[in-house]
This record gives C-alpha cells, sequence and structure tokens, in this order.
C-alpha cells in the first residue's frame, strides 16, 4: 500500500488533505467562520496536509492512521445516532412522582 502512495502523489495529497478537513470538521469546528478566515484556516490545512504527505512519502504510515482515526469518529457518531434513536422509542427517565415535592 506504501508502494502505491509513492507512485500516486497527488491523490496521496488529496487524500490526506481530505482527511485533515474531515477531521477539524467534526473535532474543532464550533461555528461557521468569516470568509476570510475560513479560507486561511483552509490554507494552514493545506500547508499542514503537505507537511504530513511528506512524511507519507518518507514511509510513515499517516493515511492509515488518520483512516483509523476516521473510523473510530464514524463510529462514535454511530453510536450516538443509535442511542438517540433507541432512546425516542421508550423514555429512559422515570416518570415523575407528584408526592415527592422540593421543599423550602
Amino acid at each position: 500500500m506504501q508502494n502505491w502512495f509513492h507512485s500516486h502523489p497527488v491523490i496521496t495529497y488529496i487524500i490526506i488533505l481530505c482527511l485533515v478537513i474531515y477531521i477539524f470538521n467534526s473535532v474543532f469546528r464550533v461555528q461557521r467562520l468569516p470568509l476570510i478566515k475560513e479560507i486561511l484556516v483552509h490554507l494552514v490545512m493545506a500547508a499542514g496536509a503537505f507537511v504530513l504527505f511528506v512524511f507519507q512519502i518518507d514511509k510513515l504510515p499517516i493515511i492509515q492512521c488518520m483512516s483509523v482515526a476516521v473510523i473510530m469518529m464514524l463510529m462514535l457518531r454511530g453510536r450516538q445516532l443509535y442511542d438517540k434513536w433507541k432512546g425516542k422509542g421508550s423514555s429512559s427517565e422515570p416518570p415523575a412522582d407528584p408526592s415527592n415535592k422540593p421543599t423550602r
């Protein structure tokens, strides 16, 4: 697999850039940024992806490690969706007891 990535550098860089953007959007993005800041962030990610690309060409398993991280994030998202779907069918909270009124 490393030999294939080494012989296809453009595809390797695009894969790394896509993984970096997905990880950033999944983990670090809180809200939308203004357009100029958004462009600046993506340019910095492109530069960082180039550094990771150089490490990948030097035979480090960058794509494989980032793929594992993305798979784990997708598993977490799937589990969250499953818990949300499972919680809709039955209420996980016990019904409120009207005799237990809080006292002041």
